[in-house]
C-alpha cells in the first residue's frame, strides 16, 4: 500500500510530528511505502520522491511584507495545493493521511486531492488524525486563552465567537481571520471529502460529532506508546508534576494545593511561562525541564503523579506514561484524561480546578502507601497500543474507512 503522510511541519517539533514519523516508519517497517508532504525547512528530515513542498513560513521572524500577506495564505493556499498535486501525480498513493495542516498548508490541499482523484479515477482514502479542535474552533483549543475557560460557543459552526472573544491570541484581527477560514472551509463543505477523522479520545469524538458531517465518520483510537521497559525502584516520598508550566495545564492550581500541604514534598520537572510562581514555595523542588532516562527515573521514583490540567485535553501521553513507569496519576476529571485512569486502581480523579480535591487526592496517596503500592501492582499490569498494534487498527481504517 501507497500512503502519504502529511504534516505541516516535516521536522521535529511536537506530539503531531512524532506521531507522523513513528507512524511512517512502522508502516514502512511492515513493508507500506511511505512519502511525506508539507513545509520545507532547514531541519526537514522526511520528503517525497519530487521534493514539492511549500514554502516556509515563520511567522515569528518573518518581514513587513511577509507578514502582510500571511492572512490570505493561512486562510487559502494556492502554493500547497500546486505541490501536493506533484506528489500525487507521481507517488499515486492510496491513502492521503492528513495531521497538523492549519496555517501553513492549510484545508485547500483537501479539494485538491479530490480533484485529482476524480481526474484520474484513482481510488484513493483521504484519513485525518485530529491532533486538536481545529474542525470546531477557530483556535484549536476549546478554550479562551484571555479568560481562560473553556468555550464551546463555536460548536455547531457559530464560529463569529472566536472573534467576539478574541480567542486567538487576544487578538481581534487574528480572531476574525480565524473566525473566516472556519467559515470559508466549512460552507464550501471541503471536510466532506475526508473518509474517516481519528479522534484520540471519546471526548474529542464527542466534541466533533456536534457537527452531522463529522459524526458519521469519526473513529476514537488512543494514541499509541513506546513500549517501556519495567524496571522496580524504590518509590520515594514526593509527589511528581512533569509538564508545561502554563495558566490551562492548571500549574496555579497545582502551586495553591502545594502552598496548602507544607507536609508534602513536590518535585516539579518542567518549564513555561510561569515558572516564577515556583519561587519562594519550601516544599517544591524545581528540577526543570527534563526528558529521556532523568525524567524516567523522576517519574518511576515518584509516589504519584499530578496531572491537573484546565483544559480539554485529549489523550496525553504524561498520564499514560507515568502508569506505565508504575506510578498511579492524579487527574483531572476533564477531557479525555479520565478515559486513561482507572480511577481507586491506577490512579484518583477529582474535579478540575477544584484545589480543595486535588489537597484531598494528594493527601489520600500521601498518607497510604498501602494504597500506592497496590496502585503500583495494578499499574504493573496496565497496557496501551505499541505502535504496532495501533497499526493493526489503522491499517483497518485505511482498507475500508472505519474500524
Amino acid at each position: 500500500m501507497k500512503i502519504l503522510l502529511v504534516n505541516k511541519f516535516l521536522h521535529p517539533n511536537g506530539g503531531s510530528e512524532t506521531y507522523t514519523f513513528k507512524l511512517g516508519e512502522a508502516l514502512a517497517a511492515k513493508g507500506h511505502e511511505v512519502q511525506y508532504f508539507g513545509m520545507e525547512h532547514e531541519g526537514r528530515c522526511v520528503g517525497n520522491r519530487v521534493n514539492a513542498y511549500t514554502s516556509d513560513m515563520d511567522f515569528h521572524n518573518a518581514g513587513k511584507f511577509e507578514k502582510m500577506t500571511y492572512p490570505l495564505k493561512i486562510i487559502y493556499s494556492k502554493e500547497a495545493g500546486k505541490k501536493i498535486r506533484f506528489v500525487l501525480e507521481d507517488f499515486q498513493p492510496d491513502v492521503v493521511h492528513l495531521n497538523n495542516f492549519n496555517y501553513q498548508l492549510t484545508p485547500s490541499i483537501i479539494p485538491e486531492i479530490n480533484a485529482w482523484k476524480k481526474k484520474t479515477g484513482h481510488k484513493c482514502r483521504i484519513v485525518y488524525t485530529a491532533h486538536d479542535y481545529q474542525l470546531i474552533c477557530p483556535n484549536h483549543m476549546c478554550n479562551n486563552p484571555s479568560t481562560h475557560e473553556n468555550c464551546e460557543k463555536c460548536l455547531g459552526g457559530k464560529f463569529i465567537n472566536c472573534t467576539l472573544g478574541k480567542c486567538i491570541h487576544g487578538s481581534s484581527a487574528r480572531s476574525f481571520i480565524g473566525t473566516l477560514e472556519a467559515y470559508f472551509w466549512n460552507l464550501k463543505g471541503t471536510y466532506r471529502y475526508i473518509d474517516t477523522i481519528i479522534c484520540c479520545s471519546r471526548f474529542m469524538k464527542s466534541k466533533l460529532d456536534t457537527n452531522p458531517v463529522f459524526a458519521k465518520k469519526t473513529v476514537a483510537i488512543h494514541n499509541f506508546l513506546d513500549e517501556i521497559p519495567r524496571i522496580e525502584v524504590q518509590k520515594e516520598n514526593y509527589i511528581l508534576y512533569f509538564g508545561r508550566y502554563s495558566e490551562e495545564k492548571g500549574i496555579r492550581t497545582i502551586i495553591e494545593a502545594a502552598g496548602r500541604m507544607p507536609e508534602v514534598r513536590f518535585v516539579f520537572a518542567g518549564k513555561g511561562p510561569l515558572e516564577y510562581m515556583l519561587d519562594g514555595i519550601d516544599n517544591i523542588h524545581n528540577v526543570g525541564f527534563k526528558s529521556g532516562e532523568e525524567l524516567a527515573e523522576l517519574i518511576r521514583k515518584a509516589k504519584a503523579s499530578v496531572y491537573p490540567s484546565e483544559w480539554y485535553e485529549n489523550c496525553p501521553f504524561s498520564v499514560m506514561e507515568s502508569q506505565l513507569y508504575g506510578t498511579p496519576v492524579i487527574g483531572a476529571d476533564i477531557g479525555g484524561i479520565p478515559e486513561l485512569i482507572r480511577a481507586g486502581e491506577t490512579g484518583l480523579l477529582y474535579k478540575s480546578g477544584d484545589i480543595e480535591a486535588l489537597c484531598r487526592a494528594i493527601r489520600e496517596l500521601w498518607q497510604d502507601d498501602e494504597k500506592v503500592n497496590k496502585m503500583h501492582e495494578a499499574c504493573s499490569k496496565l497496557s496501551f497500543d505499541t505502535v504496532d498494534e495501533y497499526l493493526e487498527k489503522l491499517i483497518k481504517i485505511y482498507g475500508s474507512g472505519r474500524n
